[in-house]
Formats: C-alpha cells, structure tokens, sequence
C-alpha cells in the first residue's frame, strides 16, 4: 500500500491510491443499488429511482477513475485487472435483477453474462503471455451497454408514457447484438495473434484496454 495515493509522479503508485478507491468504491454500490430495485419489487417506486441514479453514478465512475490514474500516473496492475471487472459486475447485476423483476428476457441475460465473463477469463487464461487491444466495437459495446441498461432502469415510462419500452427494447437489442459481434471479433482477434505471435511471445497494445 505504500506509494502515491493523488499526486502525480514517476514513483511507485499505491494500491490504495485515488483510481482504484474509485473503483472498488463502484463494485461496493453494484449490490447496494441491486437491493433497492429488487426491494422495490417493479413498483417504480422512489427506491426504483434511488437505484437507478446509484447506477448511473457508479457507471460513470468508469471514467472519473480511468481518468485520474492516466492523467496522474496511478496505472496499477490491481486497477488494469479490477477495473473491468467492476463494470462487468455492475452490468451483469443490473441485468439479473431486471430478470428477476421479469422486465427483461432471461436469455438475454445469459447471453451477454455468457460473453462478457467468458471473453474476460478467456484473456486471464489463454492470453497471459500478451494483451488483444479492444476494438473499436468492443468500446462502443460498452457504452450501448450502460446506456441501454440505464434507460431500462430509469421509469422514464412514469413520465413519458409506454413508447419508452419501445425504446429500451431497441436499445437493449442494439447492446445485445454489439455484445455478440465485438465477442466474436475479439476471438478472431485472438487468434490471429496467436499464429503471428512474435517469438518473445508479446503484442503491444494497451494493457487498460476493454474488449
């Protein structure tokens, strides 16, 4: 834990410092605003609308904490292996608890549970010895993803009427398709390396990045 915590510099970063508190700060709120919205059992209640700015907080964390550890130097390997997997964690129980409230398919959610953790221990296990830089789908996914899970949260329906489900079902329908494809792409991605793999077994590319 020793090292810098804010302050910008080319010493050792602490693990405890500002960006990581962020994040791990993002995966503490994940079960926190999953039991308002269960709580509040599809009521669109105000405990809905609690959890649903929770939510939204804690996504755009993602950016406040990427933000300070690139601009202040605090990149940790702790913060690169975390970092994704608090996003993954804040979407994935999004995701299952609209299931259980029966306001989103099931497979759905497996569907995109299913890429999203496998893609990210195919990378822990199989890609140890060097990094796939995500594509440009894979970002855009991730954004699609917050946005479409957000809007399925926020009973935007209570102000502006039923068409709203229209919209979150095109929007999910988007997330889940750009969740396929940028999968898919990332395989082929990773295969590709793996036959021009160079001979110190490396391909540069952004450690930080998301697929």
């Amino acid at each position: 834990m020793r090292g810098r915590v804010a302050s910008h510099g080319d010493t050792q970063a602490s693990l405890g410092n500002v960006a990581n508190i962020i994040t791990v700060v993002r995966i503490l709120l994940a079960p926190v605003f999953i039991w308002l919205l269960l709580s509040d059992g599809g009521h669109d209640g105000v405990l809905r609308w609690v959890a649903a700015a929770l939510f939204l907080v804690a996504i755009l964390t993602d950016s406040v904490d990427g933000f300070l550890a690139r601009r202040q130097n605090l990149v940790t390997d702790f913060g690169k292996l975390v970092d994704p997997i608090a996003d993954k964690i804040l979407v994935g129980g999004a995701l299952v608890a609209l299931s259980i409230l029966g306001e989103l398919p099931v497979w759905v959610t497996v569907v995109i549970l299913v890429r999203e953790f496998g893609i990210t221990v195919f990378r822990f296990i199989a890609l140890r010895d060097r990094v796939i830089a995500a594509s440009i789908w894979g970002k855009i996914k991730t954004v699609v993803q917050a946005v479409a899970v957000t809007v399925a949260l926020v009973p935007f329906w209570t102000l502006l009427g039923d068409w709203v489900h229209w919209v979150n079902t095109g929007l999910m329908t988007l997330a889940v398709l750009l969740t396929v494809g940028s999968g898919i792409e990332y395989l082929v991605a990773a295969a590709r390396s793996g036959r021009s793999k160079p001979a110190d077994g490396a391909v540069s590319a952004d450690p930080a990045s998301r697929a």
